[in-house]
């Protein structure tokens, strides 16, 4: 396929974005902007958060890995479920009823300033590295398929991708980002859908046939049952489950979308719906993966050795024009609404939590200038975040940045936790000690652990302990509530 029949395709949708954008987002004001006005349809929310939660990195990275892993991942994906369930009945009925803009607000309430500015922090660094390195994996296979080498085309696609995302983002933000991340999703599942249906017609195999071959190769297979390993299905469900409340439930950028429903009742519905859609789309990525598999088998095309590339191979070398069209549009898609979101977030939580506007005595104006100046101060910083991945451009340093953005979650993890199941008070100018010192730990712990048990290692669930860890750390600091006045009864009772 010619890459400028793929480049007129991707500016058509484009432009579809931005008619959505253009039309929810007239009228907005800054607290369109933050919240929605509250007024976000719980089924739209649902929906469009699949593509949020579904990254460029799912889209390329979970197929690439059925032929190493099988369906293992789909043990993770089992701990995401319970992990939502958590969310809709623990925390969501917290954000709801403390009226929160920015759920990092709830710390502030329950210990303190100090507490409050660190879970922000730890959020705005997690979010930029994770939301960054999302796009430079994706425009590095936009590159690697589509565009010269070089370091400048590189950049000047990096540039072009913001400045759309900037267009369809600046004036309404969460107002717009809904209603353009359920395109965004429609297009993506369009995608997954189509490849995995033309690659099975294409090996001339039933659906049952299909699973039947998949099984024959060992692909099928889910549960791991050696504890020592990382993929140990305990630690991989464990794992999942305490990610999802972590990386959804404490994450501004997924929950913004859920407090912009109009209420808590809608917000559950939308939570719960979502984790049923998402583990069947998440199953579905999986077969995809051991499709491309059985069809490289099949048409002696050799596996690449970095296995991410692997569906982007097959798609624009080894499949007709239209099936690479459709595979750019749906990797487009599921970049943009962790990118869109991850940027409006990131400009609510510092705009909030960290420059404190909505506490300042500021005109609207005012409000809406600053917001638009730290918005573009964000773009540009994730353009230099995704020049320089570029420029190191070296999977090792990418793993350790992933798992550095994994380990800033364990320190929220623990700071929630402690203040929703205890009433003691902590020490609040130590707090930001302790969440600095936990994760230093742990990133110890799991480049030492083999040394202490032989073949043992870490999964998914080292973020558990993170969180643990930082829960112990904060009791060492805290004391008994004040028998009188508890400073937590209003947000507990």
């Amino acid at each position: 396929m010619s890459p400028t029949w793929i480049a007129v395709s991707i500016f058509v949708y484009f432009i579809f974005l931005f008619v959505i954008a253009w039309i929810t987002s007239r009228n907005a004001n800054n607290d369109a902007f933050f919240r929605g006005n509250k007024a976000s349809p719980w089924y739209i929310v649902a929906y469009g958060m699949i593509g949020t939660s579904l990254s460029g990195i799912t889209f390329i990275s979970v197929p690439g890995k059925v032929g190493v892993a099988h369906f293992a991942y789909f043990q993770v994906v089992l701990g995401y479920l319970i992990g939502y369930f958590v969310i809709a009945f623990i925390l969501l009925p917290l954000y709801y009823k403390l009226n929160l803009t920015s759920i990092y607000t709830y710390l502030q309430k329950r210990f303190g300033n100090h507490t409050y500015k660190t879970g922000a922090s730890f959020f705005i660094l997690s979010r930029t590295l994770g939301a960054t390195l999302r796009l430079y994996l994706v425009i590095n296979v936009l590159q690697l398929f589509l565009l010269p080498e070089g370091l400048g085309y590189y950049t000047v696609a990096s540039f072009i991708i913001l400045v759309m995302i900037l267009l369809y983002t600046f004036k309404g933000g969460v107002k717009s980002i809904v209603w353009t991340d359920m395109l965004q999703t429609t297009f993506m599942l369009l995608a997954l859908v189509t490849c995995v249906w033309f690659i099975k017609n294409e090996l001339h195999l039933s659906f049952g046939g299909l699973m039947t071959s998949l099984k024959a190769k060992g692909y099928t297979e889910v549960f791991m049952t050696d504890w020592l390993k990382g993929n140990y299905f305990l630690k991989q469900i464990l794992g999942g489950m305490f990610i999802t409340i972590s990386m959804t439930g404490l994450d501004q950028e997924m929950m913004q979308k859920n407090i912009s429903c109009k209420n808590l009742g809608e917000a559950q519905k939308n939570m719960i719906t979502f984790s049923f859609i998402l583990l069947l789309v998440n199953l579905i990525f999986l077969v995809l993966g051991g499709v491309l598999y059985l069809y490289a088998t099949a048409e002696n095309i050799p596996v690449p050795v970095l296995t991410d590339n692997l569906f982007p191979t097959i798609a624009m070398h080894y499949l007709p024009g239209f099936i690479s069209i459709i595979f750019v549009i749906g990797l487009i898609s599921a970049l943009f609404p962790s990118a869109d979101g991850a940027l409006t977030a990131l400009t609510s939580s510092i705009c909030i939590d960290i420059l404190g506007i909505k506490d300042k005595e500021m005109t609207e104006k005012q409000r809406t200038k600053t917001r638009l100046t730290v918005h573009f101060i964000m773009a540009f910083v994730f353009l230099l975040f995704v020049i320089g991945f570029k420029i190191l451009n070296k999977q090792a340093i990418i793993d350790l940045l992933l798992k550095i953005a994994g380990y800033t979650y364990g320190p929220l993890l623990g700071l929630f936790m402690f203040g929703i199941l205890t009433k003691r008070n902590i020490k609040d100018n130590l707090s930001p000690v302790v969440c600095l010192i936990v994760p230093v730990i742990c990133f110890i712990a799991d480049k030492n652990c083999d040394k202490c048990i032989p073949g043992f290692s870490f999964g998914p669930e080292l973020l558990l302990w993170n969180g643990l860890l930082t829960f112990a750390g904060l009791w060492l600091i805290s004391s008994p509530p004040n028998p009188v006045i508890s400073p937590d009864s209003e947000l507990l009772n």
